[in-house]
């Protein structure tokens, strides 16, 4: 969307943020291929694969195809019919006086905005746009919230991956022996002592590691040392030191066997965090939106405010005129007399209503900014400095489509959901599979009557031990397993019509924005025209008052030509402003408000988050022309 002007704000570094678009329509199948829990090596997973890469494409496509064929792009236009409203071409300037936007800029007076909560004359403050968007997005409490979101979780993704690093262990049992036993006889002799006296000591130090594939290998080095005291009993060597390394490797064959099941905790990690990241995205473009969208509304207050208090100034001053020609011409009875005050007093309640919007609004933006300077509690009223634009627009149903799916968080994290989905269908199936587990160990030992002696020897290969050991188990019908497989082909079918789903809530979204562009955009005109119409009328009727009187019959048509130029204001004003928010909403559905807003996303590390306990860090900020 290309609008002239300074009529939507461009971030410098659109273009490199276009380039660093994670996920593009028409590519959908390299992106999905390229994520890394998206596994296909096995057979069991090489058809359904395939399958899921061509339902995720043909759901964006099926989306973008009539579109694609019109990718020209659009300029918002509108017909010119002031021309048709017989107004003479030199009442115009005058009538952009009498009300408008245009009106109340130069040296119109400030309305009063009355009495804060503390009673005292309301203060103000004016701030811009630009201001409270980029606050919002450095300082909104949901932000900052979710901020910490991606820190907690690469947590969680070393968390998984600790699972291959080494462990070391370690074991030391000391055995003090001095119990009897059975003595040995032959005949009617009586042999061997009635009790055993010794005295051992045993450690153990080894290091244990997780392997890729799903096995585990144990290094592992053992030391005995024992001191036979027992009488009568010699031993040699006495004492003894038994020195062993142990080399052992468990490896599964089949079931748990592979790097598809034995990192999948890992690639959901990791796909949780980029989940976040797209969740943080997510909160920092719905909260710029939701500031633009309440500053317009700012507008808006602040605009009928100062519609309202014109309004009462007109009626105050037709009221003055009624009363004095009571007094004067006597025409006029008292029941018109009241009839005026009550109009008039009516828009003083109005005006009344209008002051409390204004500050709710100002409220609601100040506990949207969360700025130090102006917290929620303080009784400053906010004024904005900024109008609502009334430029055209050019845009591509097409382009703005294609950005929606490349730049949209709901959609990332619906492919990763397909994602998740699919590691846990392999692991899945995996499961069903028998355990049968396969054991390779070797052992060195040596035995000597002092440590050192039996190192020294201990691979020279006297004594070396072999073990191999298959080990099977299956559960016999194996309905868990099944079960299990059953329950994860259906939520990855859920996840791929959750993805379905997503597209379309994003396209319905962009194309809503767009049809509200183009009708408030054509409102405009009709408002401002019904506008200048309803000002003509007022016109006219002052003119013929100044020039040949007036009666009480048309200082009531008066009143009531005052309320329609009023309201006809208020819905020139209505125009504009959900003309401005249909922008704002249309950059939030194709998911570029941070760029519009020339913020640089920068995800956070835990280590970045951890070195600011009080608030976490802010995302960086680049300058953007208007």
């Amino acid at each position: 969307m290309t609008p002239p002007g300074n009529a939507i704000r461009r971030s410098a570094a659109a273009s490199a943020a276009r380039a660093r678009a994670p996920i593009a329509p028409i590519t959908l199948l390299a992106a999905l291929a390229a994520l890394p829990g998206c596994v296909a090596d096995s057979p069991f997973a090489a058809e359904t694969e395939s399958q899921l890469r061509r339902a995720v494409i043909d759901t964006a496509q099926r989306e973008l195809r009539e579109a694609q064929q019109f990718p020209q792009g659009v300029v918002t236009a509108r017909d010119n019919r002031t021309p048709t409203l017989g107004i003479r071409p030199e009442s115009i300037p005058e009538l952009l006086q009498m009300a408008g936007p245009q009106s109340y800029t130069g040296g119109a007076a400030a309305p009063p905005l009355g009495t804060d909560l503390l009673d005292r004359p309301v203060r103000t403050v004016t701030v811009s746009l630009e201001r409270v968007v980029r606050t919002a997005i450095e300082r909104n409490v949901a932000v900052q919230f979710a901020r910490l979101g991606p820190a907690v979780a690469e947590a969680q993704v070393i968390a998984a991956e600790a699972a291959f690093d080494w462990s070391v262990f370690s074991n030391l049992n000391y055995t003090n022996t001095d119990s009897p036993r059975v003595n040995s006889n032959f005949g009617s002799s009586v042999t061997g002592e009635r009790s055993d006296v010794s005295q051992s000591v045993a450690t153990t130090l080894g290091l244990r590691r997780t392997l890729i594939g799903g096995g585990r290998l144990t290094i592992q080095h053992e030391l005995g040392y024992s001191d036979n005291d027992t009488p009568g009993l010699f031993s040699n060597p006495n004492p003894a030191n038994q020195a062993s390394y142990v080399v052992q490797w468990d490896q599964p064959l089949l079931r748990n066997l592979g790097s598809e099941v034995s990192q999948a905790e890992i690639r959901v990690a990791r796909n949780a965090e980029r989940s976040s990241v797209q969740t943080l995205r997510r909160d920092m473009i719905r909260v710029a939106t939701d500031t633009e969208r309440t500053y317009w509304q700012l507008v808006q207050a602040y605009a009928d405010l100062r519609i309202l208090q014109r309004l009462l100034d007109r009626g105050e001053v037709v009221r003055d005129q009624l009363r004095e020609r009571v007094n004067t011409v006597g025409d006029a009875n008292q029941a018109q007399v009241a009839d005026a005050v009550a109009r008039v007093e009516r828009r003083r309640a109005d005006v009344l209503r209008a002051q409390t919007q204004l500050r709710l609004v100002s409220d609601r933006i100040k506990a949207l900014i969360s700025d130090p300077d102006l917290p929620a509690g303080s009784e400053t009223v906010l004024l904005p400095a900024d109008a609502a634009i009334d430029e055209p627009v050019r845009f591509s149903l097409y382009e703005s489509l294609v950005a929606a799916i490349r730049h949209r968080p709901e959609v990332q994290q619906a492919i990763l959901s397909i994602d998740d989905a699919s590691i846990r269908q392999v692991v899945s199936a995996n499961q069903r599979l028998p355990d049968l587990s396969l054991r390779l160990q070797t052992r060195f030992s040596s035995l000597d009557d002092s440590a050192g002696a039996a190192y020294g020897s201990l691979f020279n290969g006297d004594f070396v031990d072999y073990l191999v050991g298959l080990a099977f188990e299956m559960p016999i019908g194996n309905r868990r397993a099944e079960a299990e497989l059953r329950r994860r082909r259906l939520e990855r079918m859920q996840s791929v019509l959750s993805y379905r789903n997503t597209v379309q809530e994003v396209v319905t979204e962009v194309k809503s924005a767009l049809d509200r562009i183009l009708l408030n955009y054509r409102l405009i005109a009709q408002t401002r025209d019904a506008r200048l119409a309803a000002s003509e009328s007022l016109r006219v009727l002052v003119v013929e008052k100044d020039i040949a009187g007036y009666t009480v019959e048309r200082l009531d048509v008066e009143l009531n030509r005052e309320e329609s130029l009023a309201q006809a204001e208020r819905e020139e004003v209505q125009a504009l402003i959900e003309y401005n928010t249909a922008i704002a909403d249309l950059f939030q559905a194709m998911g570029t408000s941070l760029e519009r807003n020339g913020v640089r996303f920068v995800v956070p590390t835990s280590d970045d988050v951890l070195g600011t306990p009080d608030e976490p860090p802010f995302p960086t900020l680049i300058p953007s022309p208007r």
